[in-house]
């Protein structure tokens, strides 16, 4: 259990450890980070296991995981302050302020450590798919993130505990590896394929030769197929071979739904991403789970034993499986079905999708006459202090949002869109309180917080790592000490907190960041935006407040707030006064649904109004008892 060497590129990486299932290292996310780790080899790393209480020091001698790692052990109260406000796993720059927090966030980290120590390393660049977008999106708006980094982990640790069915997360897994694959070049490499199934007589071109120390001579599993092909170019460093001549004019020209479907090589497709690396520690502690309990149950699962075979067979698998202690079932061939018995779902019917889409048709006049006459109106409170205006011309040049790189236009109406939340914080503000900037980008709000009230303790979170970034070298040029930066999604923040605010949170983000502020019986100032993204999902539904809901239907609701996008500059007055209304009803809704929970709120339109076409700001307090007092 030896210290890693200290150095100044190194960060450490603190991970929950508990034994609550025998032979398996919980939480799973730790099993995927350490997994992780070692695929890519990722040596600038100071691992930290923060045991739980009932975990003892001779249970992690014991674990096979651990034997061949370095490692060191600390309590959660010996953690960096601002490591100890967020959900681990999570990551810290060596003497830093900065902290990294949530499993996708974290493991892209640890990626691009890799990255950076070697970059020839293409093998784990491509871990992050096209774009490098792969588990970027957070889990509110990307299906794959939801399911790797929350869904499959929380059902398998579920599963591995009680004796219990195969989860339905398991299952819907099964059913995506069973759809056809979309990438972005998809017509061109099923055009591929359908010259290659001519060419072929339909019955696949040569087997493509295993490549790899580690990979083996299962080629069987695989058969001969164009998508092979392109995913071993992919693992093995090598592009993958053009075609030597064009495509006759029947393939060029022949329609998409005339070409074959791509079938599944990995998770997301084609190609061995970040995705696979999170499946696989779930996955195999599931199956080992499922084949001791009712091996039967594996026949339910043939896609998902077909891509648990495939995975072992990528080049570093094994070797990363040894150093974490997974030892890997071989499951017999009769469990395997064959490709061509493997065929996709059907594709969602037209009468579905327009049942969908009919819940936006339809103008917001009826929607806000029914309100009307049920006595609910868009109402605006009057701003309670907009005369405080910051002094923008004695502050530091690093304050201004003109800093943020973006137009001298834009930044002065940035001001006075600061001018108007800075001016709501301070009448809610106290000496030593705790003032979270949610969603915080390039840090606007935060920064010029920090700097004003220099007793207070600013904490910017941010999923965007370019932006926190970019707020980070800020703060130095100002020399700030009083403020925190957290990459992670707004729920992996769990410190106490007095006043959130937000600036154009996006859609159900707003939602998130006000929720997040009533747990934990605190202020909020926020302002909304993209109300077109507003819709109901596992952790919001709309309408909210419970007379909106005595009035209005889901869909009704729905009407509402894609019209309150209408605000724009360029549209015609009339509309942008509709759009306006549409954006006072739906804060409405918002407001009284915290008044409910014991708040006083409000709906204030900021000044001047052309600062923003978003330029509602909704403010919220709890009673004086149940204010939060986090301890500083």
């Amino acid at each position: 259990m030896e210290k890693n060497k200290t150095n100044v590129l190194e960060e450490s990486l603190y991970l929950d450890v508990s034994f609550d299932h025998e032979g398996c290292l919980f939480p799973l996310h730790t099993s995927i980070s350490l997994f992780l780790a070692a695929y890519c080899g990722c040596k600038a790393l100071k691992i930290v296991l923060v045991p739980s209480e009932t975990c003892t020091d001779r249970q992690l001698a014991g674990m096979d995981l651990l034997r061949n790692l370095q490692f060191s052990i600390l309590s959660r109260g010996e953690l960096p302050l601002v490591a100890q406000s967020c959900r681990l796993p999570a990551m810290v720059e060596n003497r830093s302020s900065f902290c990294r927090a949530g499993l996708a966030v974290v493991l892209r980290r640890i990626i691009k450590k890799a990255c950076e120590e070697d970059p020839v390393k293409k093998d784990v660049s491509e871990l992050l798919g096209f774009k490098n977008t792969c588990l970027k999106a957070c889990a509110e708006v990307s299906q794959w993130t939801r399911l790797c980094e929350i869904s499959i982990p929380k059902a398998v640790e579920h599963f591995l505990k009680e004796e219990s069915a195969i989860p339905l997360e398991i299952l819907m897994l099964e059913k995506k590896l069973g759809e056809p694959v979309r990438v972005h070049n998809n017509d061109k490499i099923r055009r591929q394929k359908l010259k290659q199934q001519e060419r072929s007589g339909n019955t696949g071109a040569q087997s493509v030769g295993s490549k790899g120390e580690e990979q083996g001579d299962n080629q069987d599993l695989f058969g001969a197929s164009l998508e092979l092909s392109a995913a071993l170019s992919k693992l093995t460093n090598q592009e993958a071979p053009l075609e030597s001549s064009r495509e006759p004019s029947h393939i060029r020209k022949a329609k998409c739904s005339d070409l074959p479907p791509l079938e599944h090589v990995f998770a997301e497709g084609l190609y061995f991403t970040l995705t696979d690396v999170v499946l696989l520690p779930c996955i195999h502690h599931f199956l080992v789970s499922v084949n001791k309990r009712e091996k039967e149950k594996l026949l339910e699962l043939p896609l998902i034993l077909c891509w648990y075979r495939r995975v072992q067979e990528v080049p570093g698998v094994l070797r990363a499986a040894a150093q974490c202690g997974m030892k890997f079932v071989p499951f017999p061939n009769l469990l395997y079905p064959e490709r061509e018995l493997l065929q996709p779902p059907m594709a969602e019917s037209e009468e579905s999708k327009d049942e969908v889409d009919s819940n936006f048709i339809g103008g917001p006049r009826p929607t806000m006459t029914k309100l009307k006459e049920n006595g609910i109106e868009a109402n605006f409170s009057p701003h309670p202090s907009r005369s405080q205006t910051i002094d923008w011309e004695n502050l530091p040049a690093a304050v201004s949002p003109a800093e943020g790189k973006m137009s001298g236009e834009r930044a002065l109406r940035k001001k006075q869109q600061l001018d108007n939340l800075v001016s709501a914080v301070t009448n809610l503000v106290k000496p030593g309180d705790v003032i979270v900037d949610f969603c915080s980008g390039g840090g606007h709000v935060g920064l010029v917080l920090a700097h004003m009230l220099p007793s207070c303790q600013v904490v910017l979170i941010e999923n965007k790592e370019e932006s926190l970034v970019r707020a980070k070298d800020r703060s130095g040029d100002l020399g700030l000490n009083n403020i925190w930066f957290i990459q992670a999604n707004l729920d992996y923040f769990t410190g106490g907190f007095n006043i959130g605010v937000a600036l154009h949170a996006c859609g159900v983000a707003t939602d998130m960041v006000i929720e997040h502020c009533i747990n934990a019986r605190a202020a909020f100032v926020v302002c909304p935006c993209c109300y077109g993204f507003i819709q109901n999902t596992v952790k919001a539904t709309f309408p909210k407040s419970h007379r909106f809901k005595e009035v209005l239907s889901y869909k009704e609701h729905m009407i509402l707030c894609r019209f309150a996008d209408q605000t724009a500059a360029q549209l015609p007055p009339e509309r942008r006064l509709i759009g306006k209304r549409c954006m006072g009803l739906v804060d409405l809704d918002r407001a009284w649904a915290a008044e409910a929970r014991g708040y006083s709120a409000q709906v204030i339109s900021m000044e001047p109004e052309t600062c923003s076409p978003k330029n509602n700001l909704i403010v919220g307090a709890p009673s004086e008892a149940e204010a939060s007092h986090p301890m500083q």
